[in-house]
């Protein structure tokens, strides 16, 4: 452990999955049907062009709840083969089950990832001690590295302070994407743990760094993942003049792309620029019209005018 100027520890910066994850969506053919060529190029697009240091698969962003098993292992394999060893692949695995959450995390590491995501169980609604059985029986299973997933405005129940600084023990469970929005808890689990903190809100990236985190799990990220990643940069050197006008400038498309359902408008970007994307399964719905519209003025506020 370092110390600052004025003797205070400091504990060392720990990034296992470096600084901008992409929560990536899933590209389905016309059909609906999984689109594995897409993904891959997809997936290489993000890594080479938009920087992304690791990419989230089989998140919520990836429409995990429709997919199946069979699909997300199969999406798994092509992502692991597209990106090699060019960035880490974080394989979502979470559900509301802990023996089919367990399954889902020996097919992931079978078929390569890197590591796993696990969201708190969600609509069961677990007490604290459920959440600390449920994510040690989780991450016990395994041999990866392991990102809890702390969403309470979907899932229903916060993972606690207590329950978070508990977990931080056990030796895989090294991160956590923190959707929970409350910075002062944040602030409470990096002050008391090593847990590495990625904010689960794009906008409140550049606050969360401020109180210990240390990077993103984005969905803006599919377009403006260099420039995020520029920001947490000029934060990490100090330069926090830069880091706060590129939080400004990106700000219409860190919360424009939550207008409605994230995965819905990415698809819909993704497809004006010509990359692999697809429709949306149901109970997802494409974007209108007017919410492309409405998605190119997020877009060209932030400096990314889209194709017309």
């Amino acid at each position: 452990m370092t110390h600052d100027h004025l003797g205070t520890p400091v504990r060392a910066v720990s990034r296992p999955f470096g600084r901008v994850l992409t929560a990536m969506v899933t590209p389905f053919s016309p059909d609906g049907a999984l689109d594995l060529d897409g993904a891959a190029r997809l997936a290489d697009h993000l890594v080479t062009e938009q920087g992304s240091d690791a990419l989230v698969v089989n998140g919520t962003t990836g429409e995990s709840p429709t997919t199946t098993d069979a699909e997300k292992e199969r999406l798994l394999q092509a992502v692991v083969e597209a990106v090699g060893d060019r960035a880490r692949v974080v394989a979502g695995v979470g559900t509301n089950d802990t023996r089919h959450t367990i399954e889902l995390a020996a097919m992931a590491e079978k078929a390569g990832a890197h590591g796993l995501l696990v969201v708190t169980p969600y609509y069961n609604k677990p007490p604290q001690a459920g959440l600390l059985r449920h994510f040690t029986a989780v991450a016990d299973a395994t041999g990866l590295p392991m990102m809890l997933y702390d969403i309470p405005h979907r899932s229903g129940v916060p993972i606690e302070t207590e329950t978070l600084v508990r977990l931080a023990e056990h030796g895989r469970i090294v991160a956590v994407k923190d959707a929970k929005g409350d910075l002062t808890a944040t602030s409470w689990v990096t002050s008391r743990c090593d847990l590495a903190y990625y904010s689960g809100e794009d906008a409140l990236t550049l606050p969360a760094l401020a109180v210990g985190s240390v990077g993103v799990v984005g969905t803006s990220t599919h377009f403006i993942g260099v420039d995020t990643k520029r920001m947490i940069e000029a934060y990490d050197a100090g330069d926090i003049g830069t880091a706060l006008a590129l939080h400004r400038r990106l700000l219409p498309l860190f919360t424009g792309i939550f207008r409605t359902q994230g995965a819905i408008l990415v698809k819909a970007g993704l497809t004006v620029q010509g990359l692999p994307a697809g429709p949306v399964r149901s109970p997802l719905v494409d974007a209108t019209e007017d919410q492309v519209a409405q998605l190119r003025a997020d877009c060209a506020a932030a400096g990314l005018p889209l194709p017309e």
